[in-house]
């Protein structure tokens, strides 16, 4: 089969597409015909060994798929081979076939996008389970999104609006406003003129009651400095590049919470909370209440442009890479 390869890390570009072995199965393995790959940011830092996890060389990136069952463990009840589905992994995406944990894979419903389905499972499922079980955003309160027009941001703005949030959103271009508007968010920010002072006017000088950041840098500084009393900052990521230090006193006088957010470790501990919370997604996509956005479409091979895409952010909602019929 074919898969894109990291030999050593690097910029997307150092990338490779070769011939390989298929992966081995396992005990509670589920084999997967590929159909796509979602494309986000733990990819670009697992290439440069900057992520949490750093797999022996080489290995193939890519940490979701859709796909065709082809083949299960005999510790899998859930699928069967035939089966629809989306999984999730820490690497290894970028291959025509994959063999997924168990937990990590989830039936799809009947007649789902299987495109849309390759670039859900990072963005929504984080965002959900940010909003709903580590916010515990309520009906009525100020959400605000960073980033709202990456991936997880513009989940994060749908899932707030259906959870009955009022959703302000920051990105940095006219165009990215844009499409954050058309999936729902209420008040919209250009960050490049700064954020702090417009949600303070947008609240009645409250702040906003629970922050989404996967951003960090600078923008975890000025989020700190408009939110509201009790409320909740969700730290997603750092695509800013510099992981920033609270300052203390400003979490006591605003008595709020600075609250880590890792999906993929939680996943891990509780894959049937995550498929719980999935049936819920699936739910409001059905409604209407979710469209998930893709951008950018690449083939396999040129899965270092997709990527490359992301680092330039050139990216709305997501990217995939499309790899089977």
């Amino acid at each position: 089969m074919k898969a894109v390869l990291c030999k050593a890390y690097g910029p997307p570009e150092s990338l490779v597409l070769e011939e390989v072995a298929a992966p081995p199965m396992r005990e509670d393995g589920v084999r997967i015909r590929v159909h796509a790959a979602g494309v986000n940011f733990p990819d670009v830092l697992i290439i440069q060994g900057k992520y949490q996890f750093k797999p022996d060389f080489p290995f193939s990136p890519g940490g979701e798929v859709s796909g065709v069952v082809t083949e299960v463990g005999p510790e899998v009840t859930h699928v069967k081979p035939g089966d629809r589905v989306m999984a999730g992994m820490i690497y290894g995406a970028y291959a025509e076939e994959v063999v997924a944990s168990a937990g990590r894979v989830i039936k799809l419903p009947a007649g789902f996008d299987m495109d849309v389905a390759a670039g859900i499972g990072l963005t929504y499922g984080t965002s959900y389970y940010a909003l709903k079980d580590r916010g515990e955003l309520q009906p009525g309160e100020t959400l605000l999104v960073h980033g709202a027009a990456g991936g997880v941001g513009l989940a994060a703005v749908e899932i707030g609006k259906a959870m009955g949030a009022r959703v302000i959103a920051t990105a940095g271009s006219a165009a990215k406003l844009k499409v954050v508007a058309e999936h729902g968010a209420d008040e919209l920010i250009d960050y490049t003129d700064g954020f702090r002072d417009r949600v303070r006017e947008l609240t009645d000088g409250k702040g906003a009651d629970v922050v989404y950041d996967p951003v960090g840098g600078d923008v975890f500084d000025q989020s700190l400095r408009c939110i509201n009393w009790g409320g909740r900052l969700l730290v997603i990521g750092f695509a800013s590049g510099r992981i920033p230090e609270a300052p203390a006193n400003l979490a006591l006088l605003k008595s709020c919470a600075i609250v880590g957010v890792f999906w993929g470790a939680w996943l891990q501990r509780d894959p049937a909370g995550n498929a719980r919370n999935f049936e819920q997604l699936f739910a409001w996509m059905a409604e209407g209440k979710l469209n998930p956005h893709i951008s950018h479409r690449f083939p396999l091979a040129r899965t270092a442009d997709a990527i490359a895409a992301l680092v330039e952010r050139k990216v709305i909602g997501k990217a995939i890479v499309e790899i089977g019929a």
